[in-house]
């Protein structure tokens, strides 16, 4: 599923315009990312939990060249399920 198809969906399930539910659902995103942004964790109960890792610096290889190289540090968003979303799935 795209977005476009989500926000048709969600537009049809909640019985909003179409224009209403795009809206909503991009506000709803840019508050995570701006969460996730100032090192904020999102949760969603039942649904899940949105927050930053630290990933280390390490060294990698490049698989063309064998060559080794130095991997930076960075900071990486992950997403960990609730129960209620795993129970879901698991049907």
């Amino acid at each position: 599923m795209n977005k476009a198809e989500m926000i048709n969906a969600t537009a049809e399930k909640a019985g909003l315009s179409k224009k209403d539910t795009e809206a909503a659902i991009n506000a709803a995103l840019d508050v995570i990312a701006d969460a996730l942004a100032k090192d904020d964790k999102v949760q969603l109960v039942g649904f899940g939990a949105f927050e930053v890792k630290e990933r280390a610096a390490r060294i990698g290889r490049n698989p063309r060249t064998k060559e080794s190289i130095e991997i930076p540090a960075s900071r990486i968003p992950q997403f960990k399920p609730g129960k209620a979303l795993r129970d879901t799935i698991s049907k």
